[in-house]
């Protein structure tokens, strides 16, 4: 059972003194099998990478900083995963080998970036770039969940206490309205009509929200639904621009780091389709691979491709001219990332008072209906 047993999970056994032997060595084969399976978080390879180069860079053995890594390391299935990449490394293989066996951990990029670093023989200097391209990744990624967590958070809310007060407060009003023996105003109608419908038929609408959220990820999955689904986020006003420049930030940054690590063009424009995650940049690097493969230019392509901006195309030729299109792109990059920073603090500023809005349109309206007849009380009774 040695092998089941990194070092990080004997320095943590005194933490665990409550279990006994075979609950531990349950716990390792459980983390062993979703070693394979579970993704890491972008943070964590950000901190893991960020580390690995310091210690490269200041001497220390490759095995020797994957162990220290280990031990430190606190989520149990990343610590299982680097002391299987430790022990490919120490029995021969090479470290990007090693990581490849791991895709849900390492992505491509990362293991691409590792394969120039070793071929060059300055993996720690490669290391180092690509925990600042994942810095600014997991920066973009918190700015962009930032400005969608609110508005959704508050939307929930709401249908939640509309939910309550239709199914649990309504039907009080509605047996009180009932004794006046009198019609009620219209839009007390419909909110007691609305009522009934939701309390008769709640759990079937529960079945198919379920139902509807399962088919639509299956169409999403599919070639043509992540298509249709990139062409509905782009015209939404505000939140596809703000989707498209993420991309097309996340594209030139991406071309940038791998091609000044060394990178081949055409593994690093497969890369950037992998992981691109949009259906239009992965159009433009098929047709770019194409283009280069018939000798031509990045800046052919972007120049008929309506989903790249001028500036993109003027620049990646500008690069090319002067043989520094990396060095452009990242400059490109750079003023996407602030255009993203103004349109996400806009996004936020313009959302609260909307959401303060939608709160009191449906909250006032849901309570000046029920209020209706009590306000009219003498024409009811009467």
């Amino acid at each position: 059972m040695a092998t089941l047993t990194p070092a990080g999970f004997n320095s943590t056994k005194k933490k665990k003194n409550s279990f006994s032997e075979g609950q531990r060595l349950a716990k390792l084969k459980s983390y062993k099998k979703q070693a394979k399976r579970k993704k890491i978080k972008l943070q964590e390879l950000t901190m893991f990478t960020q580390q690995l180069s310091s210690m490269l860079e200041a001497g220390l053995p490759l095995v020797s900083a994957l162990e220290a890594l280990e031990e430190q390391t606190e989520n149990p299935v990343f610590q299982m995963i680097i002391h299987n990449v430790r022990n490919d490394v120490s029995s021969g293989k090479s470290f990007s080998e090693s990581c490849a066996a791991y895709p849900r951990a390492f992505p491509n990029l990362f293991v691409s970036m590792v394969e120039a670093g070793e071929a060059s023989g300055g993996l720690a200097e490669i290391l180092e770039k690509t925990s600042v391209y994942f810095e600014k990744s997991v920066k973009l990624y918190k700015q962009v969940k930032g400005a969608m967590t609110y508005p959704i958070a508050v939307i929930g809310l709401a249908v939640s206490l509309v939910t309550v007060l239709l199914i649990f407060v309504i039907p009080v009003f509605s047996e009180m309205f009932s004794s006046f023996g009198q019609e009620l105003p219209k839009p007390t109608q419909i909110l007691i009509d609305l009522s009934e419908f939701l309390r008769s038929y709640i759990i079937f609408i529960i079945i198919g929200i379920v139902l509807f959220i399962s088919l639509f990820k299956r169409i999403v999955a599919t070639p043509k639904g992540r298509r249709m689904k990139d062409q509905v986020i782009l015209k939404i006003p505000v939140i596809g621009e703000l989707n498209r420049k993420v991309c097309l930030s996340r594209f030139c940054r991406t071309y940038a780091i791998l091609m000044r690590s060394g990178v081949p063009i055409l593994s690093t424009l497969e890369i950037l389709r992998k992981a691109s995650g949009n259906t239009y940049v992965e159009l433009a690097c098929r047709e770019i691979s194409k283009q280069i493969s018939q000798g031509g230019q990045v800046s052919d392509v972007l120049a008929t491709n309506r989903y790249f901006p001028p500036m993109i195309k003027h620049m990646a030729r500008a690069g090319e001219q002067t043989g520094n299109i990396d060095g452009m792109l990242v400059k490109v990059a750079d003023f996407y990332d602030g255009e993203i920073d103004t349109l996400v603090a806009a996004l936020t500023s313009l959302m609260e008072p909307l959401l303060i809005c939608f709160l009191g349109i449906v909250i006032g309206g849901i309570v000046m209906a029920m209020f209706l007849p009590i306000f009219q009380l003498s024409s009811v009774v009467g």
